[in-house]
């Protein structure tokens, strides 16, 4: 009896350590998700890095001291800072940055906040650069900035494990006050475009109306030379037909009778129309002799020279 209780309890006892044997055994699998490792130590000293997939570590010998993700991370900030001709501006800004798998020893080791720490390098990088421009200059020059960060942080995390894929100046945010004057400055810069349009339109329409007019003029001038040419030949086929027919008549003559008819003519037109706006000169007996008399020698004269 006495025989058979203690080989009883030694499988117990060999069953309880069998047990914890497997149990430590299988506690010492982890597994590591993709994009991603794991710091191993061995008693707190750094051991090795667990890559993505199944591990295995020594039971109580070893642990995982933390994971770190190999994965693009964003890091978002704003600052303010002051241009050269003493303009306050906001520039937004993205680092996007991450682990080198080569280095995830000194990223995680090296730095106790690297959050906070790679804001600091960004705001480092910007007081160098801005403050020596103008606020033009720094709208004109927002890609440059952003190349200038990345460059000068990536060299500088470098030596942290860090990789700067991209930097992003997503924006230049002036002061309300410089904001609305430059609003105002550039709508008076289109207003005078747009005035200077419109001139040259108008001078256009000017140019083209005094050419119409012009050329107006010239058609009309050339129908009434069209016109008294017709009358004079006319005039002349009517003199030599009444002389013709009244025999002893003088070239005046017939010229003062027509003159009187065509008188007689027009007093019925401008008689005929209400609306008619012609001036016309006194119609006395005397009035109308003296307007043959001026006309006759105007026709002689012309005739002679």
């Amino acid at each position: 009896m006495d025989i058979f209780s203690i080989s009883s309890l030694s499988l117990l006892v060999l069953a309880v350590l069998v047990a914890a044997g497997l149990s430590a055994a299988f506690g010492g699998f982890f597994t590591v998700k993709t994009a991603e490792v794991a710091v191993v130590v061995r008693f707190g000293k750094f051991l090795r890095v667990a890559e993505a997939g199944l591990n295995w570590k020594w039971p109580y010998l070893d642990d995982v001291a933390g994971r770190i993700s190999l994965r693009v991370s964003q890091i978002t900030l704003t600052m303010e800072t002051k241009t050269r001709d003493n303009v306050f501006v906001t520039i937004p800004i993205s680092v996007q940055t991450r682990v080198r798998p080569e280095k995830v020893f000194d990223a995680f080791y090296k730095l106790a906040n690297p959050v906070e720490q790679i804001q600091a390098y960004v705001e480092q990088v910007i007081l160098g650069h801005v403050p020596g421009m103008t606020l033009d200059e720094v709208f004109a020059s927002q890609s440059g900035i952003a190349a200038a960060v990345k460059q000068e942080l990536d060299a500088d995390m470098a030596g942290f494990g860090y990789e700067i894929v991209n930097v992003l100046v997503t924006d230049i945010v002036p002061d309300a006050k410089v904001k609305a004057a430059m609003n105002d400055i550039n709508a008076a810069q289109r207003e005078q475009v747009a005035a200077a349009a419109r001139g040259e339109a108008e001078k256009i329409l000017v140019v083209k109306k005094a050419e119409a007019e012009a050329e107006s003029k010239a058609l009309q001038g050339q129908g009434i030379a069209n016109q008294r040419s017709a009358i004079i030949q006319g005039l002349q086929g009517s003199i030599e037909q009444f002389q013709k027919v009244v025999g002893g008549t003088s070239t005046a003559d017939v010229m003062q009778m027509v003159l009187v008819t065509q008188y007689f003519d027009t007093l019925k037109s401008i008689g005929e129309n209400d609306r008619t706006n012609t001036l016309f000169l006194s119609h006395s007996p005397g009035a109308i002799k003296e307007f043959s008399e001026q006309i006759m020698q105007s026709v002689l004269v012309a005739a002679k020279a």
